[in-house]
């Protein structure tokens, strides 16, 4: 894992080198610190040489400058290298989310994928930032440390290794049992965020139909759970700093009497035992440094388990191998199925969404879908452009199985308005030529008019350069299916796609937008999904699904005359009417 995610700090390593040597430059300086102070107290003030104690504190406040200095160009180079490596990792995943298919997102789900994107990688940020700093500090000085206690009086320092291990066994302990709860805090962290995105999102919803009580319960309890986990951890972790101050408490005690009884004996020197009781902190708060570091580390290890999952994760639609090799055919817009079988990786072992579907749309012909609730109309047009793949016969554009085309290309022929209508936060302009960021002035409002937005567009003081929130929603439902039409339709597909999206429009305005088909997509193949019937009888042929099986093909005369799960639809309809 360590090797997976190294190569993203790798424009920084001279920062994050340079980090860690100025530490060390740092840590020397402040060892030698102590040193400087006993022979002021042994030599300076023991013999009244005044001289020698100008010296030594002029030497002690060069040394006190060069290490602020170190330290102060170490913080920078540390957070330019824990900054770097953060935003490389972030744009990393984020690309990697981009060539993911539905079926991948739904494995993951969204609120997951941005903790990880966000709440993970901010951790292990924090922890390679701290890494060149605590993490190279606490060890450089504890074995600096050590060595200038040992070479002051050894038989002292042998305290240190009773109180050593003992707080290293006690560390230890406690990191074990917070490993598991770490992975356990980052999931509940995705629980959270998967409440409070599913509410804000869906906020229309719940006020509608007045859940706000039942949204609140919900959402307290995944908050309970994650303010659970959080304390199960926390309750782990306070534990050290009780160990710590008792070792440190009881080593300062020891080394007190031993030493204050060899100051008296005249073994040893006060300025000695003063500077070995400096060494003594800075021994055990090493230790303590090290001890939190490691429990941070410990929680990064969780963390970085979940990235380099996202990242190494194989996207499930890819490019085959020989697809940007192989010779195209010429975009027409000729859509087969050829026995198509279909079902999502989620339902396991379930029955068929889609099973042994066969049809053909010809070039410039209307394709209409139509049939009852959850039949798998939208998952067949989710097969054209690879959103998700068959998985049994094929689906082929232009006589070419849409698995051999490189995906860009493919998704580039084919103009698609889904059934849930996306507005991006920007201008009416910017949102359009996402349709086609190449297209003119006049030909944005030439689609503009064939999806009869036109008007309505004009009607805003900025006009095209109106800015729509996010989600579009400061304009209507029927506003923003037009939008969308707009923007597919600027593209001038081969195929274009709509997915119930003229649901929230009146029938006139439905029946204008059909006819600017035949005028100005003229060679395009458009395939209409609708509820209602007067949306699709006009259609060429009309495909009619029921449990995820054709049941009829044809036009709607033809329809009416023979296929009886087309007429109860019809009938429904006429009846919802004429009441």
């Amino acid at each position: 894992m360590v090797k997976r995610l190294a190569v993203y700090i790798r424009p920084y390593e001279k920062w994050a080198l340079l980090a860690p040597v100025l530490v060390v430059l740092e840590v020397i300086c402040e060892i030698i610190m102590p040193r400087l102070m006993a022979s002021i107290v042994d030599v300076g003030i023991a013999n009244g040489d005044m001289g020698h104690i100008l010296r030594m504190g002029g030497a002690m406040l060069a040394l006190a400058v060069a290490g602020m200095a170190c330290g102060v160009v170490s913080a920078k180079a540390a957070s330019i290298a824990g900054q770097g490596f953060g935003a490389n990792l972030r744009g990393a995943m984020f690309q990697k989310i981009q060539d993911f298919s539905f079926a991948d997102i739904d494995r993951f789900s969204s609120a997951s994928l941005i903790t990880r994107m966000t709440n993970d990688v901010n951790t292990i940020q924090m922890t390679v930032t701290m890494g060149m700093r605590i993490i190279t500090r606490a060890p450089v000085m504890l074995i600096a440390a050590l060595f200038m206690a040992f070479s002051i009086n050894a038989s002292l320092a042998l305290v240190l290794l009773v109180v050593i291990p003992l707080m290293v066994l006690g560390v230890g302990a406690i990191m074990v049992m917070c490993n598991r709860l770490f992975g356990v805090l980052q999931q509940r962290i995705d629980s959270l965020n998967n409440a409070v995105q599913e509410n804000l999102v869906a906020v229309r919803v719940v006020k509608a139909f007045v859940r706000v009580g039942y949204e609140k319960t919900k959402f307290k309890k995944a908050n309970d759970d994650l303010t659970q986990a959080g304390v199960n951890v926390a309750l782990r972790i306070v534990m050290i700093m009780p160990i710590m101050t008792l070792a440190l408490n009881g080593a300062t005690l020891a080394v007190l009497y031993l030493g204050g009884s060899q100051v008296m004996a005249g073994t040893m020197l006060y300025g000695d035992l003063s500077s070995f009781i400096n060494y003594i902190f800075q021994i055990l708060m090493s230790v303590m440094m090290v001890a939190m570091s490691l429990l941070q580390i410990s929680r990064s290890i969780a963390c970085g388990r979940r990235i380099t999952e996202v990242l190494d994760t194989n996207p499930d639609i890819q490019d085959a191998p020989e697809s940007h090799s192989r010779e195209l055919p010429q975009p027409k817009g000729k859509v087969e199925f050829r026995d198509v079988c279909f079902k999502y990786r989620a339902a396991g072992a379930g029955d068929d969404v889609l099973s042994h579907i066969s049809f053909t749309a010809q070039p410039g012909q209307v394709l209409a879908v139509v049939g009852g609730t959850g039949v798998g109309k939208s998952s067949l047009v989710n097969l054209i452009p690879r959103f998700y793949d068959v998985t049994g016969g094929a689906v082929l554009l232009d006589d070419m199985d849409v698995r051999d085309y490189p995906i860009e290309v493919l998704r580039s022929r084919i103009g698609m308005v889904l059934q849930n209508n996306v507005l991006f936060s920007g201008t009416i302009r910017e949102n359009l030529l996402w349709g086609d960021p190449e297209a003119t002035e006049e030909a944005m409002i030439q689609a503009a008019k064939d999806a009869q937005a036109y008007d309505f567009i004009m009607s805003f003081p900025d006009g095209f350069d109106t800015r729509l929130e996010q989600g579009g929603v400061n304009v209507s439902g029927g506003q923003k299916q037009r939008l969308c039409i707009a923007r597919a339709m600027l593209r001038k597909p081969a195929v274009l796609i709509l997915d119930d999206s003229t649901s929230a429009v009146d029938s006139a305005t439905e029946a204008a937008i059909r006819a600017s088909f035949a005028e100005n997509l003229a060679g395009t193949t458009v395939i209409i999904i609708a509820q209602r019937v007067s949306s699709v009888r006009y259609a060429d042929k009309i495909l009619v699904l029921d449990d995820g099986a054709v049941v009829g093909l044809g036009s709607h005369d033809e329809l009416m005359a023979s296929n009886a799960v087309y007429q109860e639809i019809y009938q429904s309809q006429q009846e919802g009417v004429s009441d």
